[in-house]
């Protein structure tokens, strides 16, 4: 049976120490690595060593029982959450390791919801019990009152399939029918560890241990009831189906794309087909590599359930769905920041380029861009310690030192009344003619289409060519040139010219109409905002209310129990995102602080942003809301606000 178990804590909770116990257990290694000792079998990378922290979703093998295991140790700082929660996508269980000593932090939360989200079945590790102050009941408690109810402590109540009267009930209050041969039978082992694992696959029991991973206590006894409580069922003899879930470059410059086989099977030399954009492309693995920390070996086959690395994909990207699969995976971790890339300027552009886009296959979340308009790279990012790490990344890989821009806060746009655009564009020997309704949508919806052209105006084939062009890149606002969102864009009619309408004539007109819709609505700027969670002792409540109010931010009914208060609202990222150690020091490290981009709404000072970005809608080199039309053989430019009466549709 192959699984792959995933590892996620809070930065610091042990995550990366409880993984050296499990392999040295399975005599995978022989001598267990500290952190501190930066000798650690997954943290490899010299970053990683020199900070302490894991920055790369990295895995091991290691074998127990019955068992393959794929052990995945994940970063643990939100800076590096989107490369967690590519990793997320190929797990069949996760476990969250917290501190006894801290309890449930910040990163904590973010890791569980996601988990729901993506439908990992968990199990929890308590960890430090050995240190001063650690209290793994308040921790169960935390674990009750902020994730879930349905944990339960099988540190003691569960050993080699045995089961404790109180695990009893609680699993029999989860599994009526169980309950009724409970009491017509009695206890029987076997079926009660059969429900307890279905249980736990079907995320109604969430089963915690406490312990010491440092000092070795408790590790292998969870160990023991982790393998007796996950399952997996792969089809081998299916079609091959596989998710990518990340892509690297090794040191030669072989791009590899790191796979999860959920059916069938893979031979070196077969062809997998996936989507890269719109096209369908079929390429041959030309090599397939187990990796077990940082090291490979190839093989020739592999089968549903592994984790394995293949070269010969020249453009899958993580997230992608290979062979019988086709959806791609979304992911939620976006960054709400950018920064510019500061480089030597003798150094070739072009190259550079080259460089960070290979970093960008790498990472997408950083989504790098080249801005014609000021000849500048752009990133996006989630923190400096991200920028400090890209730093020596780009040194060590690429032998050349960057630097990077003050991050700066990712705006959007969308409108707040319902328009008509219209798009025409003619110079001669073209013709193409689109009009658009553009509606607000809901908040952090995105771009949506619908199409109310009837096929006696234009054919279907010509209709989703222009929702395909709608949908080929961002579309920029006019108030600071951003990305437009929240918005729904309905095609109702257009025209063609049987002799002069060409490739690119309704990409044209289409930007066009969107452009001029633009022009006449009421435009409103969006920033993105941190959902909070606050856990303070009542006598800062005031204090922390207070700061979130000047912030800009809001906030629910606070919620009271004892002298703990837990605040939830929303606060603009601008005004929030270096509020981390002053609350640290109002607080006295004691408090706890969750935050999440949760979206996009109404910025709140629009005029000092428009101030700053000074876009000029007039000189921007990719959209114009201006309609061509021709007479007597010459196109000529008609503005925006005189297009809609020239219009040949109305």
């Amino acid at each position: 049976m192959k699984k792959t178990i995933g590892m996620f804590a809070h930065v610091d909770a042990g995550k990366t120490t409880l993984a050296e116990q499990l392999l040295y257990h399975t005599k995978t290694i022989r001598q267990r690595g500290r952190v501190d000792h930066q000798d650690t079998f997954l943290d490899t990378h010299d970053i990683e060593k020199q900070r302490g922290i894991t920055v790369f979703a990295d895995q091991a093998l290691f074998s127990y029982n019955e068992s393959h295991y794929y052990l995945i140790d994940t970063p643990g700082h939100v800076d590096f959450s989107p490369e967690m929660e590519r990793a997320i996508q190929v797990m069949d269980y996760a476990i969250v390791i917290i501190s006894a000593v801290e309890g449930i932090e910040g990163h904590t939360e973010t890791v569980w919801r996601l988990l729901q989200k993506h439908d990992v079945p968990t199990f929890f590790f308590i960890n430090k019990t050995d240190r001063v102050g650690a209290d793994s009941e308040r921790v169960l408690d935390e674990i009750r009152s902020n994730l879930t109810t349905d944990v339960f402590d099988i540190t003691e109540c569960f050993s080699h399939g045995q089961m404790s009267e109180e695990l009893i009930e609680f699993i029999a209050e989860r599994d009526e029918p169980l309950l009724d041969t409970y009491m017509e039978t009695g206890y029987l082992p076997q079926l009660w560890l059969e429900t307890m694992s279905k249980l736990v696959k079907e995320k109604q029991i969430f089963p915690c241990a406490c312990g010491s991973a440092l000092q070795d206590s408790g590790v292998y006894s969870f160990l023991e009831k982790l393998d007796l409580l996950t399952t997996t069922n792969y089809q081998c003899d299916a079609p091959f189906a596989g998710r990518v879930y990340k892509i690297r470059y090794d040191e030669k410059g072989t791009r590899i794309t790191f796979i999860k086989a959920l059916s069938g099977t893979l031979k070196v030399r077969d062809e997998l087909n996936y989507r890269e954009e719109e096209n369908l492309l079929c390429e041959k693995i030309t090599q397939i590599r187990l990796y077990n920390g940082s090291k490979f070996k190839t093989i020739d086959q592999v089968e549903a359930g592994d984790i394995f690395a293949v070269t010969g994909l020249s453009a899958a990207s993580a997230g992608d769905g290979l062979g019988t699969l086709k959806e791609k995976a979304e992911y939620e971790m976006l960054s709400a920041l950018k920064s510019k890339v500061i480089f030597d300027p003798k150094m070739n552009v072009k190259e550079v380029l080259r460089y960070f886009k290979m970093l960008d296959a790498e990472d997408p979340a950083l989504n790098v861009t080249w801005e014609e308009r000021t000849q500048e790279i752009h990133i996006h990012v989630m923190g400096v310690i991200q920028l400090e790490v890209l730093k020596h990344i780009i040194k060590e890989r690429f032998l050349f030192e960057v630097s990077f821009a003050e991050p700066e806060i990712l705006y959007k746009e969308t409108i707040g009344s319902e328009v008509m655009g219209y798009g025409h564009f003619e110079p001669l020997g073209h013709y193409a003619e689109v009009h658009l309704k553009l509606t607000p949508s809901e908040r952090n919806s995105g771009i949506s289409f619908e199409n109310a052209c009837h096929t006696d105006h234009l054919p279907v084939g010509t209709q989703n060519v222009i929702r395909n062009h709608l949908f080929e890149r961002d579309h920029h606002g006019l108030l600071t040139g951003s990305p437009i969102t929240d918005l729904k864009i309905t095609l109702l009619t257009g025209r063609a010219h049987v002799k002069h309408t060409s490739g690119g004539d309704f990409r044209e007109a289409a930007f066009r109409a969107l452009r001029q819709g633009l022009e006449k609505a009421n435009n409103i700027l969006l920033e993105p905002f941190y959902e909070y969670k606050i856990n303070v002792d009542l006598e800062h409540m005031g204090k922390i209310l207070t700061d979130i109010q000047n912030a800009h931010g809001s906030f629910n009914p606070p919620t009271t129990v004892g002298n703990k208060t837990l605040l939830i609202g929303k606060v603009p990222v601008a005004t929030f995102m270096n509020y981390g150690p002053e609350f640290a020091s109002i607080t006295q490290g004691k408090g706890t602080l969750n935050l999440v981009v949760g979206g996009y709404y109404p910025c709140h000072n629009p005029n000092e942003v428009m101030e700053k970005i000074q876009y000029n809608k007039y000189a921007d080199p990719v959209y114009t809301s201006s309609s061509i039309f021709c007479s007597k053989g010459q196109g000529y430019s008609v503005p925006w606000e005189d297009a809609e009466s020239e219009m040949h549709c109305l």
